[in-house]
C-alpha cells in the first residue's frame, strides 16, 4: 500500500498482539481506518498488551473491539456493523510449547475461531482475506530452505497442525465461495514490543537480571530470524494485491516471510549479549519436544510477486530491540 491507496476498512484481529499492534500502526500512518480485535488473554503480560493500545488509540481512525475469535455472536457483530473491505486474522493462541499442555486453548482460537471469520467472510464479503500461517508447518522437512511448494503434513505440534489447519480451511472457502485469500507463513519474528514468551525477548530479561537462561540442543538449532518492520513491509504489499485465480480456479496463495539467513542460536545468542552488555549464564539442554532443528525461508514467491525481501541483519534488528527494550523495562 501507499499514500495514495484508496482508504480501506481493516479488521486486524489480535490487534493487540505483536505483529497485530505494528502493522495497525503501519496502516495508519497511511491514513487506513483499522478496526482492531483481541480477547487479550493473559498468554503474556497483558501490561504489554494494554500498553500496544495505549499508542494505537492515539489514531483518530483506530476503533478497538474486545472480544473472542471463539465467540461467533460477537465476530458476527463485528463484521455486520463494520462491514471491513480487508481481513487480516493474526488473532491466534501462540507458541510451540504451550501448545503441548493446553492442547484445547489452540482448537478454541485456531481452529473454531479462524472457521468464525471464514463464515463473516462468506456471509459480509470482503476484497481480501490475510491471515497467519506459521514456519512451523513445515514440521519435519528436511529439504531447506523451506519452499512454499514443499509438503507440509508432517507437523511436530498441535499448534502448527492448526495452523496448517486453517490453510486447508482457507482455500475450501476460498474455491467454494470465492473469497481471496493468502497465507503468510511468518519465520521467527521479533523486534521492540515483542512477546515475552519468545527466546529474544525471555533471554533479554534473564540476562539483565543475572539468572540462567536455558539452551535447547546444546545450542545446535538455527532460526531465520525475522525482524518486525520486514515482516509488516510484507503484509503491506500484499494487502491490496489478492490473489488471482490459481490453474485450479481458485484465488488462494501462501507466502513465506522470512529473512532468508538462518542464524545459529548461540551466535545469536551472542548477539544479544553484545547489544545488552552483559554475558549469560547458560543451561545446555536436549532438543524440546515440539521444536524443530532449523528453519529458513525461500522467499523467492515474495521477491518475484512485490519486488521485497526482509533484509534487516540480526544485529540491527536485535540493537534495535535492546534500545525499546531496555527503554521500556528502565534498565541502564
Amino acid at each position: 500500500m501507499n499514500c495514495n491507496s484508496e482508504k480501506k476498512t481493516i479488521l486486524v484481529t489480535g490487534g493487540a498482539g505483536f505483529i497485530g499492534f505494528h502493522l495497525s500502526v503501519r496502516l495508519l500512518e497511511l491514513g487506513q481506518d483499522v478496526i482492531g480485535y483481541d480477547n487479550l488473554n493473559d498468554y503474556y503480560d497483558v501490561g504489554l498488551k494494554m500498553d500496544r493500545l495505549e499508542i494505537l488509540k492515539q489514531y483518530e481512525q483506530y476503533r478497538f473491539i474486545r472480544g473472542d475469535l471463539a465467540d461467533r455472536e460477537a465476530v458476527t457483530e463485528v463484521f455486520q456493523k463494520n462491514k471491513p473491505q480487508i481481513v487480516v486474522n493474526l488473532g491466534a493462541q501462540a507458541g510451540v510449547r504451550y501448545s503441548i499442555d493446553h492442547p484445547d486453548a489452540y482448537m478454541q482460537s485456531n481452529v473454531m475461531g479462524f472457521f468464525h471469520i471464514l463464515e463473516c467472510c462468506r456471509n459480509f464479503p470482503v476484497e481480501h482475506l490475510l491471515f497467519a500461517s506459521s514456519s512451523s508447518v513445515y514440521g519435519l522437512n528436511q529439504k531447506i530452505p523451506f519452499s512454499v511448494e514443499d509438503k507440509t503434513d508432517r507437523p511436530v505440534s498441535l499448534y502448527a497442525a492448526t495452523k496448517k489447519s486453517n490453510e486447508l480451511m482457507a482455500h475450501s472457502y476460498s474455491k467454494l465461495y470465492d473469497i481471496p485469500a493468502t497465507g503468510l507463513r511468518f519465520f521467527t519474528v521479533y523486534g521492540p514490543y515483542g512477546r515475552p514468551d519468545m527466546a529474544y525477548f525471555s533471554f533479554a530479561q534473564k540476562i539483565m537480571k543475572g539468572e540462567i537462561i536455558q539452551v535447547f540442543h546444546h545450542g545446535d538449532m538455527y532460526r531465520d530470524f525475522t525482524y518486525i518492520d520486514d515482516i509488516v513491509t510484507g503484509i503491506e504489499n500484499i494487502i491490496p494485491n489478492p490473489p488471482k485465480e490459481n490453474g485450479d480456479g481458485v484465488r488462494f496463495k501462501v507466502y513465506n516471510i522470512g529473512n532468508n539467513k538462518p542464524e545459529k542460536l548461540m551466535y545469536f545468542i551472542e548477539t544479544l549479549e553484545k547489544c545488552l552488555g552483559r554475558k549469560a549464564e547458560k543451561e545446555f539442554l536436549p532438543m524440546q519436544p515440539g521444536d524443530v532443528y532449523q528453519t529458513y525461508a525461500d522467499v523467492s514467491e515474495l521477491t518475484r510477486d512485490f519486488g521485497f525481501k526482509p533484509d534487516t541483519s540480526l544485529e540491527d534488528g536485535l540493537s534495535r530491540f535492546v534500545a525499546w527494550f531496555k527503554d521500556y523495562y528502565e534498565y541502564q
